[in-house]
């Protein structure tokens, strides 16, 4: 079969199936996103070199923790939000740094994992939980984003892009497609704070101010995450979706949005 056909159809397998969860119930968007959790955990676990059983393990009790069975508790959301900000701002010091050895301690490689891809989660699991009322189109709305500035940046870079935006690590992305996908992004914003589903909860002075950390924060973990897999010699974190690699091939992403959408969010609901 047709690589580009393969690609298509496991991303719409993908897509298909991150929105049935989400919409179907709690219970099931909580269900998928563990799954993708011990996936992405056994992908990076592997880039790293961190034991994979004791991995799975310790990343599966701290998503039922602090995801499922205590996931409305402001001091402890604050605790492991400073938590995983401190983590992600020690990663954007490693990516702009010209360190490209793999990450040799054990205590090294566990805050990684628990400050980057363990909470980043439990912070999706927290995010559609707006004032104790599960609302779905807020996740989606925000992997909306994430999908047109990552699809925008690809066809906006492929057509007009001529600098570089981080060649050291990925050689591939422009400027040009840094800032047409911030743009799409924040255009499709707009038009979810006009549609009845997702501008039901969240404004256009909401929803804009979410593209754009989406689009900031979502490329910066994608350099990320190619640091990691560039470090470790491998072209993807995984073979788990043909055609696109692994779970944290597709969530790399998100999971460095999720802490500051959350932090975002929590703001504007302290001051409204």
């Amino acid at each position: 079969m047709n690589e580009n056909v393969v690609r298509s159809l496991s991303g719409i397998v993908y897509i298909f199936l991150l929105i049935f969860a989400t919409l179907f119930s709690r219970e099931s968007f909580l269900i998928l996103f563990g799954l993708f959790l011990l996936q992405t955990v056994s992908e990076f676990s592997a880039l790293i070199q961190l034991p994979k059983i004791a991995s799975l393990l310790v990343s599966g009790v701290l998503y039922l923790l602090f995801g499922v069975f205590f996931s409305n508790q402001w001091s402890t959301d604050l605790g492991l939000l400073l938590a995983s900000i401190f983590v992600c701002g020690q990663l954007l010091l490693w990516l702009f740094s010209k360190v490209s050895k793999p990450i040799v301690t054990s205590t090294e490689k566990w805050v990684k994992l628990i400050g980057y891809i363990v909470l980043p989660f439990v912070f999706i699991s927290k995010i559609p939980m707006l004032s104790n009322q599960f609302i779905p189109s807020i996740i989606i709305g925000i992997f909306i984003l994430i999908w047109t500035n990552d699809t925008f940046a690809y066809l906006v870079g492929k057509s007009i892009g001529k600098n570089k935006l981080f060649e050291r690590i990925s050689p591939k992305k422009t400027i040009e497609g840094f800032v047409g996908g911030l743009v799409f992004a924040i255009i499709v914003a707009f038009l979810l704070s006009k549609s009845t589903t997702f501008g039901s909860f969240f404004s256009s002075k909401y929803w804009i101010p979410i593209a754009i950390i989406a689009s900031i924060f979502g490329t910066i973990g994608d350099l990320i995450e190619s640091k990691f897999k560039r470090i470790a010699g491998v072209k993807d974190s995984g073979t788990i979706m043909p055609g696109h690699g692994g779970i944290y091939d597709r969530l790399d992403s998100i999971i460095f949005v999720a802490p500051f959408v959350f932090l975002f969010l929590k703001i504007i609901s302290y001051v409204s």
